[in-house]
């Protein structure tokens, strides 16, 4: 890629014997220099390591020489003085298994056939935004799993910032389907073209940063999806704007330095939040992220990952786990804990992530998150699949919860700081509501989006 430092910087860190290593058919490829699968199972690029010398303030992807495998390069570059870091470029990827107003419930028909449902059948697949307490009507049931939408939407309404209207977030994933580009990529008919600012595609290395695999644009939805337009369903900070990042590859794989540089980019070009749905495997230390992770703070950017997914990770992983991060764990439609969901100190609140749930939970319910995206192998044709579950979807959750609380002004100022970042975690960690589960497991509890925009609750913890 265009970043890539020169391989002379590596040839003179390594051109002793004690620091020379052996040549790995897995991590090179002979011909092409490309990422054989033998590497890509690893998780982590072949040919390459991120490295940080001494005085830099930013770890860089350096090529290798031919002959000289990943793991055995970190390790003697760490042996360098000049070396702060020398790690693996790992691998993420995306954490998914496969009393209101009428005027402030949206008109959205739930689906984007024709015939169409009638206006506010949004209602009957989207238990996730849906109150949990009160009597329920026709038009606004409650659910045992949802999280208030509609209360948190006459929140914002009554201060004047819609649907968080005001604040930007910034989608790391596979990128979103935002526009339409020649014949073969469309843009969602639930997102309008004036929500979005100018992103980036890290993958390709160009300013069309379009979802290849329908995970990202599936995550914008639900945190930005158009509400009230009589089309697909809603999104829950509908009135926030979009920024989109991609970082990971059409098949959801991402390599760590450009991540770092998504995260980068988008701290630096305005976002209010960020959100990542991927993980990177358990135990992997990826310090070029936490550079960035860092960075993120020190702009008063909240950021908001996924904690991973029983079955792809094994623990509580990064970016998760990084400095300053907001970490989700996945809830269910019944309120329980999802069983996909890990456990660990990282830990900070769960949301709606769909699914089946854990053993013990009294309610069998177990939808999975609807959103409208990409139809399975097309970049131009959109649907609103049933196999999206996960702690992807969750964070989606948190991150738009993030750019509602900061639109509501019950944080203090909204000038951004390294306070802000702290006192948005804390307002959505106290406003949550308990599942009766060890903290390893739900963190605070399940996030209320209604109480975490209420004015009335402003400074005050639960």
């Amino acid at each position: 890629m265009s970043r890539r430092l020169p391989t002379f910087i590596a040839f003179s860190l390594l051109a002793t014997p004690a620091t020379s290593a052996q040549a790995s058919a897995a991590d090179f490829h002979p011909t092409t220099g490309g990422k054989t699968p033998a590497a890509r199972s690893k998780g982590f690029a072949s040919g390459e390591v991120i490295v940080k010398f001494e005085g830099q303030r930013f770890g860089r992807a350096v090529a290798l020489p031919p002959r000289v495998g990943v793991r055995q390069a970190a390790s003697a570059l760490r042996r360098s003085p000049r070396v702060a870091y020398a790690v693996p470029n790992f691998i993420a990827t995306a954490s998914a298994k496969a009393a209101v107003a009428a005027a402030d419930i949206p008109n959205d028909p739930g689906n984007i056939s024709v015939p169409r449902d009638p206006p506010g059948a949004w209602v009957l697949k989207q238990w996730n935004f849906l109150p949990w307490t009160g009597m329920g009507t026709p038009e606004l049931p409650t659910s045992p799993g949802g999280i208030d939408a509609p209360g948190a939407w006459e929140n914002l309404a009554a201060v004047g910032r819609r649907g968080a209207k005001g604040v930007t977030v910034a989608v790391l994933d596979t990128g979103i389907a935002y526009r339409a580009k020649g014949s073969r990529f469309r843009r969602s008919p639930d997102f309008a073209s004036k929500q979005f600012v100018d992103g980036y595609d890290f993958v390709d290395e160009d300013k069309l940063p379009l979802d290849e695999n329908g995970h990202g644009t599936h995550v914008a939805g639900t945190i930005g999806e158009k509400n009230d337009n009589g089309v697909g369903l809603t999104g829950l900070a509908f009135g926030a704007k979009l920024m989109p990042v991609r970082v990971l590859d059409r098949h959801g794989r991402g390599e760590a330095d450009d991540i770092a540089a998504g995260i980068r980019f988008a701290a630096s070009n305005g976002a209010d939040v960020i959100n990542m749905s991927f993980n990177f495997g358990c135990g992997k230390a990826v310090p070029d992220i936490d550079d960035a992770l860092r960075l993120a703070y020190r702009r008063g950017v909240v950021t908001v990952a996924s904690v991973g997914n029983l079955g792809s990770e094994t623990c509580v992983s990064p970016p998760a786990t990084g400095p300053h991060v907001i970490g989700v764990g996945g809830s269910t439609e019944g309120g329980c804990l999802g069983g996909y969901s890990l456990g660990g100190k990282g830990v900070d609140v769960v949301a709606p992530g769909g699914g089946a749930p854990i053993v013990g939970c009294s309610s069998v319910l177990a939808d999975p998150i609807y959103q409208v995206t990409l139809k399975a192998g097309s970049t131009r044709r959109f649907g609103i699949p049933g196999n999206y579950v996960g702690t992807s979807m969750a964070a989606a959750h948190v991150a738009a919860a993030a750019a509602m609380t900061i639109a509501a002004g019950v944080v203090g100022p909204a000038k951004k700081s390294r306070g802000r970042v702290g006192a948005v975690t804390r307002r959505l960690r106290a406003t949550a509501r308990s599942l009766g589960l060890p903290a390893i497991q739900q963190g605070a509890g399940l996030i209320d989006l209604a109480r975490a925009t209420d004015q009335a609750l402003r400074g005050k913890r639960r």
